[in-house]
């Protein structure tokens, strides 16, 4: 079998053999650390354009399911891993994890060296990165021009590329007990579903619902998602946000959606070295001291003050988390207003669940 290469925007290469599709893809090289979930992290829209390594040696041992998918489709823009598995096992799957790829058009390549890769990612941030195989390989001074050619991470407006184009409505498991006004920005199938465990009836808006629109629904609250690209860009969020707190509607943000509340609030958003990806970040609930282990899909964070509450256009506010690797903001909260965010991800399909209470602190804020 011909070989497959890696190509890095700083020259780095690593040789596999294809895995997936045959071809070529491009996108910002990241890795995620999760043992677990790997068909929730291929059919997250927040990676969009990324290229994911798995840091977790063995990939694919359980094949695929119709259960899992967080949307209709796979996102990553190519996939990296170690050691694929060679059979599938699992009672749920209904293919193996690399048909699954070639079905989706998904290139990607096995090689030895993901640690290698991740510790040079470690050192000198995300990048631009190239996998290519088949008809694709070409010299690799032409492969390290092709991904220097292409599209960087910073300055990208996604959201709208992986919304929903029209609106639909996740309908109340059991009684009905609030309406929730949900703008797609990315959005994972299991958010809407969490909320729905919870007696919200949840309508999805695309990424281009103004604050009009939103608040034409009446909702008791209303959801701002995950989502790929960078914040700085996403000022038609940002105003329908502002329209919505200036309306009083309580508000809660997940990750995209707290980068997102914070520009509302006036502050400022930047791109982290390499990001926060995998499903044990520990994050401390900075009101009650107590640690959530936590799944995390970034490359953004919000800038605040951490040294106490601050002034916005909407009253006093405060970091609520912080993370405990690097001390970036994980969550924003109105002290004087019932809207809160967090930059991680409590519905956590894969797990962990430390921070599925998130949940009912928003159901316990609109039924106040």
């Amino acid at each position: 079998m011909s070989p497959a290469l890696l190509v890095l925007e700083d020259g780095r290469v690593f040789e596999g053999a294809p895995y997936g599709a045959v071809g070529e893809t491009f996108g910002e090289m990241v890795f995620n650390t999760g043992m677990t979930g790997y068909q929730e992290t291929l059919t997250d829209p927040s990676y969009h354009r990324q290229i994911v390594a798995m840091t977790a040696p063995h990939i694919g041992n359980t094949g695929v399911n119709e259960e899992d998918p967080e949307s209709g489709r796979v996102w990553v823009a190519g996939y990296v891993v170690r050691e694929p598995a060679r059979v599938a096992s699992n009672w749920r799957a209904t293919a193996s994890l690399e048909d699954y790829l070639r079905q989706q058009g998904v290139v990607g390549i096995a090689v030895r060296g993901t640690r290698a890769l991740t510790r040079h990612l470690r050192e000198r941030g995300a990048m631009r990165a190239g996998v290519f195989s088949g008809d694709a390989l070409a010299p690799v001074a032409e492969l390290v021009e092709r991904v220097r050619r292409s599209p960087a991470m910073l300055g990208a407006d996604l959201a709208a590329e992986v919304s929903t184009k029209e609106p639909y409505v996740v309908p109340a498991v059991g009684e009905k007990r609030f309406t929730v006004a949900a703008v797609d920005l990315g959005i994972k199938a299991m958010t809407p579903q969490r909320m729905a465990e919870r007696g919200c009836e949840v309508h999805v808006l695309p990424a281009t619902a103004t604050a009009a629109e939103i608040l034409a629904l009446d909702p008791d609250g209303v959801f701002f998602s995950n989502g790929p690209g960078d914040p700085a860009t996403a000022d038609g969020a940002v105003a329908a946000l502002r329209g919505v707190l200036a309306a009083g509607k309580p508000f809660f943000g997940i990750c995209f959606g707290n980068q997102i509340f914070g520009r509302a609030l006036g502050l400022g958003t930047y791109k982290l070295r390499y990001g926060h990806r995998g499903v044990n970040q520990p994050v401390q609930d900075r009101r009650t001291g107590k640690v959530e282990i936590s799944a995390h899909n970034h490359g953004f964070a919000v800038q605040a003050p951490l040294d106490g509450p601050f002034d916005t256009p909407y009253g006093r506010a405060e970091v609520s988390h912080v993370n405990l690797n690097d001390g970036c903001v994980e969550g924003l909260r109105l002290l004087d207003y019932p809207a809160f965010s967090v930059q991680y991800h409590p519905e956590a399909a894969a797990g962990p669940h430390d921070a599925a209470y998130l949940f009912d602190e928003f159901c316990e804020v609109m039924g106040a």
